[in-house]
């Protein structure tokens, strides 16, 4: 992939954001971060809060849209930073004026429009990214080497818990809570991060049997999930995705032959919220994992990667492709959980409901209140 024809190597990536609520402040504050980056246009239905916020952040200029934006000045790269269900026509928009783009989590609503973001990005001259900055912190880049050099030996159990805690008025907010505006509750819009780095250290997953359910919040998708997961390597792992923890945490332990590896955080994470546990005789794991410098997870570290890549004409870290296999264990725990079945990968196809979307039209947790009523 190469750059819009728009943009001349050598100068500044000119940046747009769409949606300047609270996410788009830590795109912005990431990007203010990397050289050769010019804050270009804030662009938001309210005027008033686009203005605000470009008032905060030095950005040039105000538009109520993409194409309103372009028409007052050349961009190279936008920061999708809207709610959900807004991601994958903004990312359509974006491809068809030939722009790389930016997409916060979740890139998508369903497998299907991944797959259509795929092939968009292949008859555009932009590029996507979706941001799953957990990938990014060294702790994780450690991992991943040692893993590579086999000093861990092999994998074999894993628990990733995201277990958050969101009261009763988050989910009130008109937009949260509902299938087709955010495409699920916390296993698609919160616990994604965490399984996401998961995925990214253990490889592809193979199959999955999961629960879900909704049982403390008022809202239309699951409050919690759990599932078993294996992976192709032959290793297990429990997801666990809650939003009605009292005491908040990101925790995930992976087991190796060598050694225990945690990491337990909250939103981000540094080298100092890892612990290295060496099986007998396997001292030696922990001195190979105090060598080097600790780059903290966060959106700065993955736009610093990001933006190097634009910069030289490569592509974009992490690309549609690379978040599908993530996007696609999440369907899967919602099919295993709805359908009460074993899910492998792949299954999901265009001749399943979940390819469309993440409860297979089916409304599971809204058929239960009904059924109670």
């Amino acid at each position: 992939m190469t750059h819009p024809s728009n943009h001349d190597a050598g100068t500044p990536l000119r940046v747009a954001f769409i949606g300047t609520g609270g996410i788009a402040n830590a795109h912005t504050e990431a990007l203010r971060q990397q050289p050769g980056v010019e804050l270009a246009a804030a662009i938001d239905v309210d005027p008033a809060r686009s203005e605000a916020f470009a008032g905060k952040w030095g950005v040039a200029r105000t538009a109520a849209s993409l194409a309103e934006a372009i028409d007052g000045g050349a961009l190279d790269l936008v920061a999708i930073c809207t709610p959900p269900s807004s991601h994958f026509p903004l990312a359509l928009e974006a491809l068809s004026f030939g722009l790389h783009a930016v997409i916060e989590k979740p890139p998508a609503l369903s497998l299907s429009q991944m797959r259509q973001l795929e092939a968009a990005e292949q008859a555009s001259a932009g590029s996507l990214s979706c941001i799953f900055q957990h990938r990014f912190g060294s702790g994780a880049q450690r991992l991943l080497a040692l893993q590579q050099s086999g000093v861990l030996g092999r994998q074999l159990v894993g628990t990733c818990n995201t277990l958050w805690f969101r009261d009763q008025p988050y989910f009130d907010v008109p937009w949260r809570g509902l299938w087709d505006v955010e495409g699920g509750g916390p296993t698609l819009g919160h616990g994604i991060h965490q399984f996401d780095l998961l995925l990214h250290l253990w490889g592809p997953w193979s199959e999955v049997t999961a629960f879900a359910g909704k049982l403390a919040r008022t809202t239309d998708t699951e409050d919690a999930s759990g599932a078993v997961v294996r992976f192709e390597s032959g290793a297990i792992a429990t997801v666990i995705n809650s939003v009605i923890s009292p005491r908040e945490t990101s925790y995930l332990r992976l087991d190796y032959e060598n050694a225990t590896v945690e990491l337990e955080h909250l939103y981000g994470y540094s080298d100092h919220h890892w612990k290295v546990t060496p099986a007998p005789g396997q001292d030696a794991v922990v001195g190979l994992w105090n060598e080097g410098a600790d780059h903290p997870s966060g959106h700065p570290a993955q736009y610093a990667v990001i933006i190097r890549s634009l910069q030289a004409g490569e592509p974009a870290a992490v690309s549609i492709s690379d978040a599908y296999a993530t996007m696609e264990l999440a369907a899967a725990i919602y099919a295993s959980s709805v359908s009460g079945t074993t899910v492998s990968r792949g299954q999901i196809d265009e001749s399943s409901p979940f390819f469309t979307r993440m409860d297979g039209h089916l409304e599971p947790w809204k058929q239960e209140e009904a059924l109670e009523a």
